[in-house]
């Protein structure tokens, strides 16, 4: 990948979110056929909605500028006022997206909690409220795949959640912002995973190369309500062709290259097992994520970061002690090589 920044050419390992758009993206976006979004007569926007619908197997979907707008909408327009809906504990709509669900759909959050943030079944039914007067009412599920911490939930653990739901006349929604990847990792097709669900969120942007945007489908009903929410928060758009053109060219060749990510993600974290100090479990790179931890006894996260930024590489600092590393599409193999070989040189025991 070769990204400018201060003049200089960088490695970034940030987050799938770097990407910047490919030359056919560019492109796209310079030919794209517009008009106005809110009057609902811009070709490229409308060919954009009814291709991320029939590739996840809904009727119909939505243009929005974000992921976490994606998330707002869906979650205001399954449910009312007062409502509460059952969701992980480190879902990004309880740690990421500053308490929209309160602020602006006014529902409660009731949250679980397991190791791995998956969400089974059981937990679904042992977390509906009963029909009581004093407790509000259980109306919506909402989950991830892929999961924040990089992995992915099977899909008979969807099915299962779905039918459950189902079974207490509850709503499913998916924030799928790397829904692809995860269909990718499960050898599905996308639609797999959808068919689980009522609506999904999903991102243009996150390891798919284009510069702006995210989707949402479901039914037409829903996709209506949703998008009457969108202009309420200002999402209305008037020439967004020429960002969708970006989301088109997404859809149709990037989703199909995401192993090759997986794979870079998958070679870091075998190489980083290898090494005395620093501690990752291989098994649990599902995706484009690797997680690793170190023993500050043998190596300097200072030094680390000083190096990356000599050797023109960019990553986030740690948490507890814990570094994330995300490839995607502007990750090439010798990228990968040189962020291996910096972690290297800062562990005490490698010379």
């Amino acid at each position: 990948m070769r990204k400018e920044k201060n003049g200089m050419k960088f490695m970034d390992f940030r987050s799938d979110t770097v990407t910047f758009p490919t030359q056919e993206m560019r492109n796209a976006m310079m030919n794209a056929k517009v008009g106005d979004d809110v009057y609902g007569d811009d070709p490229t926007v409308i060919e954009l909605e009814a291709l991320a619908a029939k590739m996840l197997g809904k009727e119909a979907g939505l243009f929005v500028s974000s992921g976490t707008m994606g998330n707002l909408l869906s979650i205001w327009s399954h449910t009312n006022r007062g409502e509460e809906i059952i969701t992980g504990y480190n879902n990004h709509i309880i740690t990421h997206e500053q308490a929209g669900i309160a602020q602006i759909c006014q529902v409660m959050p009731r949250v679980i909690c397991h190791e791995n943030d998956f969400i089974y079944p059981e937990d679904i039914e042992k977390s509906i409220r009963a029909d009581d007067i004093h407790e509000p009412k259980t109306t919506l599920v909402s989950m991830e795949n892929a999961l924040s911490n990089g992995l992915v939930i099977p899909l008979d653990i969807m099915k299962a959640n779905y039918e459950m739901a189902k079974k207490y006349n509850l709503k499913l929604h998916l924030d799928g912002a790397r829904v692809f990847n995860a269909a990718t990792a499960l050898k599905c097709d996308v639609k797999e995973i959808a068919k689980y669900t009522d609506s999904v969120t999903f991102c243009l942007s996150k390891g798919l190369s284009a510069p702006y945007g995210s989707m949402i489908v479901g039914s037409k009903e829903f996709i209506e309500t949703a998008r009457r929410h969108r202009k309420m928060i200002g999402g209305g758009t008037r020439q967004a062709g020429m960002m969708a053109a970006c989301g088109l060219v997404a859809l149709k060749k990037m989703t199909k290259r995401l192993k090759e990510d997986h794979d870079h993600a998958k070679y870091i974290a075998t190489e980083l097992a290898k090494l005395d100090g620093i501690e990752v479990n291989v098994e649990n790179v599902q995706i484009n994520m690797v997680f690793f931890k170190f023993d500050k006894k043998k190596f300097s996260e200072k030094k680390f970061m000083d190096l990356c930024n000599k050797n023109k590489i960019l990553i986030n600092p740690s948490c507890d002690q814990q570094f994330r590393i995300v490839t995607h599409y502007w990750v090439e193999k010798k990228d990968c090589d040189n962020l291996i070989k910096t972690i290297k040189s800062c562990l005490k025991n490698v010379k």
